[in-house]
Parts: C-alpha cells; sequence; structure tokens
C-alpha cells in the first residue's frame, strides 16, 4: 500500500541520527484531560538529537487566541534558536503519533522549509518498542533559520465569513463527532458547541491507526466516506489549530494542494456571538 511521502519510519529515523543536516523535533502537546506534561516527558527521555518545541510557546506575542502562528520574525527566531535551519532536513514527531505533531511538520513547510516529515508511529511506540532514547539535552549548534511565510496556506476569521456564506470552500472539522455535532461541550469554557454551517467532521482521529497515518487509498477513503471532494477546495479546522493540521497532512499526502488551515478554528470562531453555528450532524 502507497504511503503517505511526508512521514517517515522508525529505522529511517534511527538510521540518521547523529547525522549533519537532520533536526529532530519533539513537538509533543497535550490537552488537559491527557494528563501530560509533554516538556517534562521530553526532558525525561526524547529521540537523540531532538529538540523541544513549545506550540504553547511558539505563537504570536499578545495573541488573545491558543496558538496563533507566529510572524516570520518570531518564528525564525525560534527556529534558529533550536538549531534548524531552512535547508535541514526535518522529523517531527510527539508521543502516541498523529496528534500534534502534524501541526509543527505544516508550520515549519508554510514557513518555507521544504523537507519536513512526521515520524510514523510517535514517540510511544519508538521507546516502547527498544530505539534509542537519552535525558541528555541536546547541544545546539547556531543556526539561521530564513522564515518565509506562505500566507495563501492560512485562513483567518474574514476568510472563514466569506467561505461559511459562500460555500467558495469545504470546511473539514478535525474534532470528535460529538463536540462537531454539540452533543458534548468544547473542552475550554466560554465556549459554543457545534460546527460551522456546511462544515464536514474528518475526526482526526481516523486518519491514523496506532500512530501511523493510514495509506494513500484509506486516506481517500475517509474523505469520501465524510463527503470531502478532492477535487474541490478544502479548509481545516479543529479546537485551536492543532489537529486540523492532520487533515491537511492527510489531504497533503493524497495530493490535494488547494487547501488552507484556519488558524483560530473553533476557539475563534465558537467564543463569538456574531459567527453562525450549526448543531447536528
Amino acid at each position: 500500500m502507497e504511503t503517505s511521502p511526508f512521514v517517515v519510519d522508525f529505522d529511517w529515523l534511527e538510521s540518521r541520527i547523529g547525522k549533519p543536516g537532520v533536526s529532530i523535533v519533539d513537538a509533543s502537546w497535550y490537552l488537559p484531560a491527557q494528563n501530560r506534561d509533554a516538556k517534562a516527558e521530553h526532558d525525561a527521555a526524547h529521540v537523540p538529537g531532538a529538540v523541544f518545541f513549545d506550540q504553547d510557546l511558539v505563537v504570536e506575542p499578545g495573541a488573545d487566541l491558543p496558538h496563533t502562528l507566529p510572524s516570520e520574525e518570531v518564528f525564525g527566531k525560534f527556529a534558529s534558536s533550536m538549531g534548524i535551519s531552512t535547508n535541514d532536513t526535518i522529523v517531527v514527531y510527539d508521543g502516541p503519533g498523529m496528534f500534534s505533531a502534524p501541526r509543527v511538520w505544516w508550520m515549519f513547510r508554510i514557513m518555507g522549509a521544504r523537507e519536513v516529515y512526521v515520524l510514523d508511529g510517535g514517540f510511544d511506540r519508538w521507546k516502547a518498542a527498544g530505539r534509542p532514547v537519552t535525558n541528555e539535552p541536546t547541544k545546539i549548534a547556531p543556526s539561521f533559520f530564513r522564515a518565509r511565510l506562505d500566507d495563501a496556506r492560512v485562513a483567518r476569521l474574514g476568510d472563514m465569513r466569506e467561505i461559511v456564506a459562500s460555500g467558495s470552500s469545504q470546511i473539514a472539522d478535525a474534532r470528535p463527532a460529538g463536540r462537531f455535532t454539540g452533543v458534548d461541550p468544547e473542552p475550554r469554557a466560554g465556549m459554543r458547541s457545534g460546527h460551522m454551517p456546511g462544515a464536514a467532521n474528518v475526526p482526526a482521529t481516523r486518519l491514523s491507526k496506532d500512530g501511523k497515518l493510514l495509506s494513500v487509498n484509506e486516506l481517500q477513503e475517509v474523505f469520501e466516506k465524510q463527503c470531502v471532494d478532492l477535487e474541490k477546495p478544502v479548509v481545516t479546522s479543529c479546537g485551536s489549530g492543532v489537529t486540523a493540521a492532520v487533515i491537511t497532512l492527510a489531504l497533503e499526502s493524497v495530493g490535494h494542494r488547494d487547501n488552507k488551515l484556519y488558524d483560530g478554528s473553533w476557539t475563534e470562531w465558537g467564543r463569538r456571538d456574531d459567527t453562525p453555528v450549526e448543531t447536528g450532524s
């Protein structure tokens, strides 16, 4: 079965640990309900040479939404401080696999990096399989990441208002079905339940199995089943812009290029009183 060109397996990564020009990034991030401390876990054990990418820290300063995409300058400064350059081969991973790593994969790509991959299977399984881990802090060499944002890959509130009003693009929502339909409450206080009118529900968890992205054919089947037409534009969304990138990764993996990620996602849309919301499936 054909696999995504954007994922790498354990053997691929292990054979490149310590190689010049290869940057390994721990992009683990967790919801409060998961009861996991990503930074503490990284400090206790990580892939040798990995640096920690704090998704709550690498954001636009002063933004009132979580995970707001930073400017080129801010992103470039953070990436450079991690020892990563634009021309590196960058491998991103998270704990369970295919949860938070795709967001950082997306960020590096839209900021100008070309060789960016996600580790299939995730670090939890890497560790369980007896692959190399360390608690030694990674020595970071001086580097320069020249960030150049491809703004066409980002959707913002104004874009979403127009899309909802006109239907000019499909909306694929990565949240679980209960939150999408409005049956389950949102984890963030003060948030309405439901979804943007016209949106399709593509739960991020349906796109992977055992922390590995589904094959290209299986991904196409999921999109078809969830009523996403791969011949038309798509905007991905979720709670705060993290798991939306799992759909983005899946779309890119099947050759879909006309897609954007709604950075504010439901945290922005659902908390307002002037944005339309639907419930039900």
